[in-house]
């Protein structure tokens, strides 16, 4: 089985503002909501693609309630902690000329919910993958993925984690099976100013060193590169398409490589859906529908056909 965890999950209101001018009255041509977070948006993929897993994590007040009903009507299984006080954050997102957002504060999460939350991931076993992903709210140990790794440890089960700069180095004494960071994040980390593939593998091979077994760098436009666990180097194109919201490409980038790996693929192919996922949902006014995912699918395979012949 596949679990997500999403520590800090939010209502994604997202506002088409036909101005943007500060101090004055602006109107919104069109408005959608989301249900947000890193994790969910693993999950929301793999339920695309009919993947059987289980969104955990912490909600809270009438919003959690919303996002909990809202996440069911899809499909999704979910085992979240509700909070006794506050309510699951709201984002506010205002896409434009270009794209402003204001990013809410989340609850206060207590020390019991907190037990809570990890009581329930003990019955996570040896064969099974959890994806640890998105940011840590301010309430909780800033060190969180590594507590909740260490509880698991030994049991065999499989760690991928996309997360920034120091939580993503500290999960590495874990020998997580997978991180995904972007080329930025790699940057940040290694004090550098990676762009394509090829200049982020050096970086790649140091976070192997590390303890990750497998490492994709997404590269934006420039493409993708994996670093597996058998020491073989990959890279795949990105599709061409019309930017549409980026927001969530990187965790379907996640979910589709699992996804592949799941179902027994070889690595390259698993690396080439997964870019095929997170191009259809930057495409895509959400997380991609299957339909996409097909179609840039078929259309980065032939780049890829032609550019070895």
């Amino acid at each position: 089985m596949i679990y997500t965890m999403t520590l800090n999950p939010a209502i994604d209101y997202v506002m088409h503002p036909l101005t943007l001018d500060m101090g004055f009255t602006n109107r919104s041509s069109s408005e959608e909501i989301y249900c947000g977070g890193n994790g969910i948006n693993v999950s929301t993929l793999l339920n695309e693609l009919k993947v059987s897993n289980v969104a955990l994590g912490l909600v809270a007040g009438f919003t959690g309630d919303y996002m909990l009903q809202m996440l069911q009507d899809a499909g999704l299984t979910c085992n979240f902690v509700r909070l006794d006080k506050g309510f699951t954050r709201i984002n506010v997102k205002l896409i434009g000329i270009a794209m402003t957002m204001v990013n809410g504060m989340g609850p206060k999460i207590s020390e019991k919910k907190v037990d809570e939350l990890l009581e329930r991931i003990d019955g996570i076993k040896e064969g099974d993958t959890l994806v640890l992903t998105g940011s840590i709210p301010k309430s909780l140990p800033e060190n969180m993925y590594e507590i909740i790794m260490r509880r698991l440890a030994g049991r065999g089960v499989r760690f991928v984690v996309d997360a920034p700069g120091t939580l993503l180095l500290q999960s590495l004494d874990a020998h997580p099976f997978l991180i995904k960071p972007n080329n930025h994040e790699v940057g940040r980390i290694f004090n550098a100013h990676p762009e394509t593939p090829a200049e982020c593998l050096p970086y790649a091979q140091k976070l192997q060193e590390k303890g990750a077994r497998n490492v994709i760098v997404s590269c934006g436009g420039h493409g993708s590169l994996l670093l597996d666990e058998n020491g073989e180097k990959h890279a795949v194109p990105t599709a061409k398409i019309r930017l549409v919201n980026a927001t969530g490409a990187g965790d379907s980038m996640v979910a589709g490589f699992i996804a592949k790996v799941v179902e027994g693929a070889g690595y390259e192919d698993a690396l080439v859906f997964a870019s095929a996922c997170g191009t259809a949902t930057a495409a895509s006014k959400g997380i991609a529908k299957r339909a996409t995912i097909d179609r840039v699918y078929g259309r980065l395979t032939e780049m890829m056909e032609k550019q070895q012949s």
